[in-house]
């Protein structure tokens, strides 16, 4: 089960955990040294950031919700208010004149604000806004008809040359309504719908591309807002130009795919996940997770010596336009976490150049290991890249670490003329010439984060349990939502929220909506074998080309059966088989969060398999 979400603030006088003890920090030393002091006994420990954690969240405060459950209008609340109180979050010369004049402003009164900015700070989520549901009203999730008015006329209306207001098409929503016979959207949620419009996609609609150009094309070298460690983080994918080999018997399974995060800032590497699969959903948000978690565990566990002392929620997150990045997954998720996003315009790669140079200054190096493809034919000449191929995931990973900490952030980089490392130490700690912008907060709730940041199914809860892509799955504490009727339907049956990871879905991850918590779920048959979403396409494949009509859980696991005994006959021989062999091998090392599960008793079929506790960064060692 999840625990409400606390960032761990590293600031001077900050109350922190330290061997278990309530300590508050004292002085910070360097980007992952402080000095802290015991609240009781007032001794003073040179303490590595690491081994910090967060004291236990102090203000009231109810479970984190799962993002995709909550309902539109509450989601619209919370946005709106921390729109009200987003310059006055984290200002040490914040003062009550700022907060009335800000409470005046919105006509709110000041404690309510206060109220808002102590609950968001607390935890820097913007579900820590959501309003209190209350016993007599409940809030509603907006009809697709009604979805379809207002983007019909913010598309119709508001962006156009003529540039209408905002009321305007708060009227016309409401006109359309009424001629329709449907009560209208209120005003703020229409409002908010335009507010989650990209800025400079509405600036290009309503006084044309030139002018989006020129307000947000990046000048001399520089990218808008880029003015701290964090501001601003890019992201990308791209096939890496080497041949791997797989863990066993040491031949060769392809080229795999890297994606890419850069602080634009500092040009440290933010984080990166590597796959042999193409970029997706999941590759995009564990890229993010990466980022934003700190790295030092899977530093010490890969035996690499040198720091990377990067983490931190970003201000803006710089994506392209490809659908892997556009999922409401990870734009609710950014949200969440007061991540803006900001989309690449289409037909103009120069707004992603930073992570473009960088993603080029990693494929020089590759260039020379063993088993490069190089960047074509002809500069690969002759030059035999399958028998040259030695190294596995595993140590590649290792390798491009290395490069990373230990060369590409201690060389000057020539956009900055300094190191990225030494740049990064100047936005934290500042120059005679400018303020530091401080050490960034560290996330406290890694799993949720990295759930947060996982795809989603939406099921009923049957008296079986839960059917996804015909593979059944039951635990006990399903039980007392089988058969749930729909809230706003009761002749509908409810739909709840499952997170899976593709790499392992012999588990997925239930939201119970009241508790607020996730919970594993196992196979109802637990002797089938972990399996990734691949093999069980695969598998569908396989029972569609021997002609059967029916697909079911017994025909999955029976092919994919004779499948891995086809592959058992063919190791050695063929590349595709050791690239499904590496694959599942990497599947089964899978992120599994280390969620707590409410004792219930379980029959000896549906017993819940122990979930090993995992550390930052363990979803990396050999990634799918």
């Amino acid at each position: 089960m999840s625990v409400p979400h606390k960032l761990l603030q590293l600031q001077i006088g900050a109350a922190v955990l330290y061997r278990d003890r309530p300590h508050r920090i004292k002085h910070i030393l360097d980007l992952n040294e402080v000095l802290v002091v015991d609240d009781e006994t007032q001794e003073v420990s040179h303490a590595r950031i690491g081994e910090l954690a967060a004291t236990v969240i102090s203000i009231e405060q109810e479970a984190k919700p799962d993002l995709v459950a909550v309902h539109d209008a509450a989601w619209d609340e919370a946005t709106e208010r921390f729109e009200i109180i987003r310059p006055l979050l984290n200002t040490p010369s914040r003062t009550r004149q700022d907060v009335i004049a800000r409470a005046k402003q919105y006509q709110r009164h000041e404690n309510t604000l206060y109220s808002w900015i102590r609950n968001y700070e607390a935890t820097g989520l913007i579900t820590s806004l959501l309003p209190r549901a209350r016993s007599d009203k409940g809030t509603k999730k907006l009809t697709p008809e009604i979805e379809t008015i207002i983007q019909s006329v913010v598309d119709s209306e508001f962006l156009t040359k003529q540039r209408k207001s905002q009321q305007k098409v708060c009227d016309e929503v409401s006109r359309l309504c009424a001629n329709a016979g449907i009560e209208p959207p209120h005003k703020n949620t229409v409002r908010s719908r335009i507010k989650e419009l990209a800025g400079e996609h509405v600036m290009a609609k309503r006084k044309g591309r030139k002018a989006a150009d020129q307000a947000y094309s990046p000048i001399d070298g520089s990218f808008p807002d880029a003015d701290w460690p964090f501001a601003v983080i890019q992201i990308d994918h791209t096939p890496l130009d080497i041949i791997l080999v797989d863990d066993v018997y040491r031949r060769p399974v392809g080229r795999p795919w890297i994606t890419l995060a850069i602080d634009v800032f500092s040009r440290m590497v933010a984080g990166f996940y590597v796959s042999f699969d193409p970029p997706g959903a999941l590759s995009a948000g564990q890229c993010l997770a990466n980022a934003i978690l700190p790295k030092e565990n899977w530093l010490t566990k890969h035996s690499i010596k040198g720091d990377w002392p990067c983490w931190g929620i970003p201000g803006k997150l710089h994506m392209d336009n490809a659908r892997e990045f556009r999922g409401n997954m990870l734009q609710r998720a950014c949200l969440e976490y007061g991540v803006d996003i900001e989309w690449r315009p289409v037909a103009r790669p120069h707004f992603g150049g930073h992570i473009e140079r960088l993603l080029g200054t990693f494929a020089q190096e590759i260039h020379a290991l063993p088993g490069t493809t190089f960047s074509n034919s002809r500069e690969r000449g002759d030059y035999d890249s399958e028998s040259k191929a030695a190294l596995t995931l595993t140590e590649f990973e290792e390798w491009l670490v290395t490069f990373i900490v230990n060369v590409y952030h201690q060389r000057v980089h020539s956009g900055i003329s300094m190191p990225p490392m030494e740049k990064y130490r100047q936005g934290v700690f500042g120059t005679k010439d400018s303020p530091g912008r401080g050490l960034p907060g560290r996330i406290n709730d890694e799993d949720r984060l990295r759930l947060d940041l996982m795809p989603f199914e939406e099921r009923t809860i049957q008296d079986y349990g839960v059917v996804i892509d015909e593979i059944h799955y039951y635990h006990d504490v399903l039980r007392r939502w089988i058969n749930a009727p729909n809230l706003l339907a009761p002749k509908y049956k409810r739909k709840f929220m499952f997170r899976r990871d593709p790499r392992d879905i012999s588990i997925i991850w239930f939201y119970d909506p009241e508790i607020n918590a996730y919970y594993p779920i196992p196979y109802r048959d637990t002797s089938h074998p972990p399996i990734s979403v691949w093999e069980l396409r695969e598998a569908k494949r396989q029972i569609e080309a021997d002609g059967r009509r029916h697909v079911d859980e017994r025909a999955i696991f029976d092919a994919y059966g004779r499948m891995r005994e086809i592959e058992r006959q063919a190791q050695a021989k063929t590349t595709a088989v050791r690239r499904a062999a590496q694959r599942r091998k990497s599947g089964q090392e899978a992120l599994r969060p280390a969620m707590a599960v409410v004792p219930v008793k379980s029959e000896p079929a549906t017993t819940q398999p122990t979930i090993p506790v995992i550390q930052p960064f363990d979803e990396m060692d050999d990634l799918a």
